[in-house]
């Protein structure tokens, strides 16, 4: 009997960046995950940064944290929304009260910040954050403290995507995708 799918809740908004969901999205499920989209609003369909339309599985409030095993959320101008809505920040602070992985790339990271996850951690973001995130590693590509994995932004999304690879299947996998798409 095989074990279930590792399972991973990715938030997007409209404006989100593509690169910081895509790379991230790909490079789990060529490792096995079920990566499941979650809207803000239960539209089916969520418009990127750079007009990139995506399908989405589910409404963010029909997700239950018990069924994932990681928090993605990608950045762009999505995440001033993202943070005014504020259940991605409350869904960061069930994941990582319940000892699950949050991962934040570009200014996603500020999401962290409200939740009151980066205190005390290293982490890295978009240049652009660094006035609300002064302690940000300017020269980190990807940065992982306990539950928390930051990147800094579209430029380093496939490292980001492999951190997350790593942390969820192992060195192996992330070595085969590696060599597979020649990285």
């Amino acid at each position: 009997m095989s074990s279930p799918p590792v399972r991973v809740l990715c938030v997007v908004a409209p404006g989100f960046e593509e690169l910081e969901a895509v790379a991230p999205i790909d490079l789990l499920r060529r490792a096995g995950a079920d990566v499941v989209l979650a809207s803000l609003d239960g539209e089916p369909w969520v418009e990127s940064r750079n007009k990139l339309v995506v399908r989405t599985d589910v409404a963010l409030d029909g997700v239950n944290v018990g069924d994932f095993a990681l928090l993605l959320l990608p950045g762009g101008p999505s995440v001033r929304s993202l943070r005014v809505d504020g259940r991605a920040r409350d869904f960061a602070v069930r994941f990582a009260s319940a000892k699950k992985p949050v991962a934040a790339i570009c200014a996603a990271p500020l999401i962290l910040a409200d939740a009151g996850l980066l205190e005390g951690k290293r982490f890295t973001a978009h240049h652009s954050t660094f006035g609300e995130l002064p302690r940000a590693l300017a020269n980190e590509r990807v940065v992982t403290d306990g539950l928390i994995t930051t990147s800094r932004g579209a430029g380093t999304a496939v490292d980001f995507a492999f951190a997350l690879v790593r942390r969820l299947f192992g060195d192996h996998p992330a070595s085969e995708i590696s060599s597979d798409i020649m990285a």
